[in-house]
């Protein structure tokens, strides 16, 4: 055999020449951790489908907010699981709702340390589980559910929150955020847009981390998972209509999607690795099939590479962790 010239594993052969030459790196500030907060705990609450997730109590939330800022973390996206709920969402709207309250703790835990951000729907505060208001004939309502959100975002920076991340999928929902926002004085309060947002299996964990009240299903206003296309579209409206930000949810089955939309835009794109996404390689681990931390960090590598400058993650305050003692 012809003797070898060009010998690209001199560039591998030790862990110190692995990171001098390596394309992409994940850093601790791109992570964002979800929390979630439920109305009335007095201690923190795994989620079984979840593991190693809680939802928290109020006191928790803030201890969590604490521990993730001292990792490095970059944001903290909140949720919020109320008491009880009614037909228009009217606790995301309340501003002692359990949301906006939260919002506040954790700003005033935190301050301008990490960026804050909330959840910008109606599916955690509907006794129906949709993320808008329903018609007569119970189908969403697309114009109605506008309003609601204008209020929801002026609630949610009234107490204090950075990013508001319209999540639900209406058409016309970034404009019409912007516009409550910056009528309302709230001009500094950015908007992360869930632009492209399908209607995905892989939320399942999230539903039970909430206590989803949905029956039935969202793909008349999600996005069905076979269209690309259709995702730059909304993308490119989202960001027309004034979005400081865009995401794409799921991660890691839509990484071409990732890819199309970071070439597509000049705005900071994010990425959700949703619930299943964790779920999965959790129970794979647990079961010894895996090696839990080179998986984590590989999945989120690949979300990095394929162009998501943030990355919401469950794992974001280990894998900081990890991270910081690797680089």
């Amino acid at each position: 055999m012809p003797y070898p010239e060009i010998r690209p594993r001199r560039l591998r052969r030790t862990a110190a020449m692995r990171r001098l030459v390596s394309e992409t790196r994940v850093d601790p500030a791109e992570l964002v951790v979800p929390m979630f907060v439920k109305e009335g705990l007095t201690e923190p609450r795994a989620i079984a489908s979840l593991p190693g997730v809680l939802q928290h109590s109020r006191d928790s939330l803030r201890k969590a907010a604490v521990e993730a800022v001292q990792a490095g973390v970059g944001g903290i996206m909140l949720f919020g699981v109320p008491a009880s709920r009614d037909e228009r969402g009217s606790g995301g709207i309340d501003p002692d709702g359990i949301l906006n309250v939260a919002i506040r703790d954790v700003v005033a835990e935190v301050g301008d340390a990490t960026v804050v951000m909330s959840d910008l729907c109606l599916d955690e505060f509907t006794s129906h589980g949709h993320c808008g208001l329903l018609t007569p004939a119970g189908e969403v309502d697309n114009d109605a559910t506008l309003g609601a959100y204008a209020e929801m975002a002026v609630a949610q920076a009234a107490a204090g929150v950075g990013v508001v991340g319209p999540s639900g999928m209406m058409d016309g929902q970034v404009g019409v955020v912007r516009r409550a926002l910056d009528a309302a004085g709230h001009t500094d309060v950015a908007v992360l847009a869930y632009a492209v947002k399908y209607a995905s299996a892989f939320f399942g964990p999230f539903r039970d981390a909430v206590e989803s009240a949905l029956e039935g299903d969202r793909r008349a206003y999600q996005q069905d998972p076979a269209n690309l296309r259709e995702s730059l579209r909304e993308v490119a409206l989202d960001v027309a209509e004034g979005a400081d930000m865009v995401m794409v949810k799921p991660a890691l089955p839509y990484l071409d999607v990732v890819s199309a939309v970071r070439a597509a835009v000049d705005v900071p794109v994010a990425a959700y690795q949703v619930s299943g996404e964790y779920a999965m390689v959790e129970a794979a681990a647990a079961n010894g099939w895996i090696d839990r931390e080179r998986v984590m960090l590989e999945t989120l590598t690949s979300i990095r590479r394929a162009g998501a400058q943030i990355i919401l993650t469950y794992w974001a305050v280990e894998a900081a962790q990890l991270l910081r003692q690797r680089y």
